[in-house]
């Protein structure tokens, strides 16, 4: 069940219907550090924020380019993990997406576009289109979601927060845009399938905790049972990052706490198992590996989670833009399969 990546994709549903009883413990295993900078003049520090996507074999990501001077997007591709070190980079600033600010993708195939869609922050909610996922030249300017700029709701409650970490997620009717703001709201726009991907509501707040539990990250998946995960990252009280998660019978909630505390967390330093040294405490922003199933419903098979994560040596410190963030990821067995 897997699909062609440029005009023809079309919407494929796992071939074996796995239950999607989710445990309410997880365990996982990670490999170490697997993609971070090239050294090759532009002076990258960290590459963060990966999206993911396997396609006929081919893993397909999109990641954010992390230095003093800013952010900006980069897309690489490879076969095997053990090609993934040698991948060669894309930098976007050289599509017409552009330079300046730009981050944490997320990227799909939009369905009833036939489009790639490569959604981003920008200081605004922006995204980019492609026809052709292997032309990372493809990529068009920037449009964003909210054209009269940041919503007042989420002016009133950001305080010294920021605006990041856009998401979108469909169903058979809507689209749904979530996006946090680093002070302990998660928010959720939405507009109707036909009109997508104009028309977006004011947001809502979707969840609402305190700054560290509820920081940023969030991602929204549907299970083959018609139930939806949310994950969210949060900073622990060791001031490691750490992943929450929930359920709900609908994208709009109400969300049930899964695995989301710091005792029984949905991934956390506590419950992942090195392969060789704990390169990382922090699981940090990343997405789960979506197999085949690439369209804007995010359909993910519970039998065969696996997620791409940012991690960084527990040492390192200094400026936040310039910190060493590497790729990794993790994987789970899940015992209801």
């Amino acid at each position: 069940s897997s699909l062609p990546a440029g005009r023809d994709v079309s919407i494929v549903q796992l071939s074996n219907q796995p239950p999607s009883d989710l445990p309410t413990t997880w365990q996982w295993t990670s490999t170490g550090p697997l993609v971070g900078p090239k050294n090759d003049g532009r002076g990258i520090a960290g590459i963060k924020d990966p999206t993911i996507i396997l396609i006929n074999g081919t893993h397909h990501v999109f990641a954010s380019t992390a230095q003093s001077a800013g952010y900006n997007l980069v897309y690489f591709t490879f076969a095997d993990w053990a090609d993934a070190p040698n991948a060669t980079f894309y930098y976007l600033d050289q599509a017409p997406l552009g330079t300046g600010y730009r981050a944490a993708p997320q990227v799909f195939w939009f369905a009833p576009h036939k489009l790639w869609y490569l959604v981003y922050q920008n200081g605004n909610a922006a995204y980019s289109t492609n026809p052709d996922i292997n032309n990372p030249k493809g990529w068009t300017a920037p449009k964003v979601f909210y054209p009269d700029g940041m919503p007042k709701i989420i002016e009133q409650n950001i305080g010294e927060g920021y605006w990041v970490d856009m998401w979108v997620i469909c169903d058979s009717a809507s689209c749904h845009l979530f996006s946090s703001d680093d002070n302990g709201q998660l928010y959720r726009s939405e507009t109707s399938l036909e009109q997508f991907p104009n028309g977006m509501s004011q947001p809502v707040i979707a969840m609402q905790d305190n700054r560290n539990d509820l920081f940023e990250a969030a991602c929204v998946y549907s299970l083959p049972d018609g139930k939806y995960l949310l994950l969210v990252e949060a900073i622990g009280t060791d001031g490691h990052r750490w992943f929450r998660s929930w359920t709900a019978d609908s994208i709009r909630g109400p969300w049930q706490g899964l695995a989301n505390t710091e005792q029984n967390p949905w991934a956390r330093s506590n419950n992942v198992q090195f392969d060789g040294d704990v390169w990382t405490k922090s699981i940090s922003h990343g997405e789960i590996i979506r197999d085949g199933t690439v369209d804007e419903k995010l359909l993910i098979d519970p039998c065969n989670i696996r997620f791409m994560y940012q991690g960084m040596d527990p040492s390192a410190g200094g400026e936040y833009n310039a910190l060493p963030w590497r790729l990794g990821f993790i994987a789970h067995n899940n015992p209801a399969c």
